[in-house]
Formats: C-alpha cells, structure tokens, sequence
C-alpha cells in the first residue's frame, strides 16, 4: 500500500532507522509490527527471567546499538502480557519487577515459533550490519589526524624537509587504504 510516497507494506530493513521517503526527506522505520515486540519480550523473558530494563539493554545489545526500545513500549507490553497471563511478574523490594514466563506464554512461543526465529534472526542481522557498517572509529581517526594537521600548519614552524615527510606519509596512508 502506498501513502503519500511511503510504502507501508514493505518489510522491516537493517537500515530501518534513517530511511529516506523518496523526498529527500529522511524518517525512522518502526522496529516491530504489530504484536512483534510482544513476541519478542516473551522470547526474552523464557530464555530468563527479566526486569522491564533488562529487556530494553537485551534488545539493545542483540541490535548492536543500533535500536534502543524506549520504557513507553516496554512496559505497557509487559503490562498487556500480565494481563494476558502469559508472564507473571514475581514479589519484588522496590520498583523493579522480575517477569517470569508462563505456560500460556510457553504455548504462545511454540505457536509461533517460527515467527519468533524470524525476528530474532533480524534481531541479530541488524547487529551483525551494524557492526559491518559501524565507521565511528575511522571518522575518530580521521579527526585526529585532521586536528594534528591543523595544529602543526597553525604554529608556522615547519620546514620544507617536514612538509615532505607530512605530504609522502599521508600518500602512502592513502594507497595502503585504497588496497585494502
């Protein structure tokens, strides 16, 4: 189905967020469709036991970073799957409490089972191209070596023979790069 220029049947993609509309405009992907992220939760919470926090760090880790649940998705989906009986939260001191899965909710899991591998397998593929994709460390390096740069032309006291060096040093870091 298509609105406005966006398409809203189209599956879920690694580069879910910061995806361009096709009007130069850029906007985010939702991570999970409908009833996807409740899988998901009961998926965690069988493997063990879990606080509402421990799910949002569990699926950050899974993503590689590259999506973080917000508290305002979590737990009114902690909440539905109480309600549902398909997770029990346990006795706890203070605001965290500690879900627990079911049989309901075991029952859940297995029929949809394939499914939940589905998205967990997403899960894990946005990771894996996060951690391809991630360039954080090149643009630091970049940055120091810029700064340096900087730093060594300001102060004027370079001579011919140094200029050289800099000038064939750089050169070289480029070739070797560019034969990677």
């Amino acid at each position: 189905m298509h609105l406005g220029g966006h398409d809203l049947d189209r599956d879920f993609d690694a580069s879910f967020h910061d995806a361009g509309d096709g009007h130069g405009r850029r906007r985010r992907r939702r991570m999970f469709d409908g009833g996807e992220l409740r899988l998901v939760l009961l998926k965690l919470i069988a493997d063990e036991p879990r606080h509402g926090y421990d799910l949002i760090r569990r699926i950050e880790e899974l993503t590689g970073g590259a999506y973080t649940p917000s508290p305002g998705i979590i737990y009114p989906t902690l909440t539905l799957l109480d309600d549902m009986g398909q997770i029990a939260a346990a006795d706890s001191d203070g605001a965290k409490r500690l879900f627990s899965i079911t049989d309901p909710g075991r029952e859940e899991l297995v029929a949809h089972a394939e499914r939940v591998a589905r998205l967990m397998t997403r899960l894990a593929e946005v990771g894996a191209t996060r951690q391809r994709s991630d360039c954080a460390p090149i643009r630091r390096a970049m940055g120091n070596l810029k700064a340096v740069l900087v730093n060594r032309l300001r102060d004027g006291n370079l001579d011919e023979a140094t200029r050289q060096l800099i000038v064939a040093l750089i050169d070289e870091t480029a070739q070797k790069i560019e034969r990677l």
